[in-house]
């Protein structure tokens, strides 16, 4: 009865601390992605664009950005679930 509480504990924290660095990694992302995309087209100006109607800009900038913390929240969901199947066999 005492390994069954602590895989489960061992299972809760491997869930709450991959969690945690997923949330601080999409948080970076939702930083750095803007900026990376800003460095690859230095003769568009997306903010600007953005700002003047420019919708066409508006949806590439988004689905990119939207992409990548799509990408990242699955290999972070794949990290808690290993670590939980770590904790609980």
């Amino acid at each position: 009865m005492q390994e069954a509480f602590s895989a489960v504990a061992w299972a809760v924290i491997f869930t709450v601390v991959g969690g945690l660095i997923g949330i601080c990694l999409i948080l970076l992302a939702t930083l750095f992605i803007p900026k990376v995309l800003t460095r690859l087209s230095p003769n568009l100006n997306e903010d600007e664009e953005i700002a003047n109607g420019n919708q066409a800009v508006a949806e590439y900038f988004g689905r990119i950005v939207a992409a990548t913390i799509i990408g990242i929240s699955v290999v972070i969901a794949a990290a808690i679930f290993a670590g939980v199947m770590a904790a609980l066999y």
